[in-house]
């Protein structure tokens, strides 16, 4: 098993794994809130 797969298994409670599965959803959130706000002019 190579650090790849370690990396991006699915474990509960404060982990590596965890930290960067919020990372990528808080960058995804910001993207979204972006384009709400280009796009539809409309400020949250």
């Amino acid at each position: 098993m190579n650090f790849y797969h370690k990396r991006n298994i699915w474990t509960w409670g404060c982990s590596i794994s965890s930290e960067i599965w919020n990372g990528r959803l808080a960058m995804l959130a910001f993207i979204i809130i972006f384009c709400i706000e280009f796009f539809f002019l409309y400020q949250l």
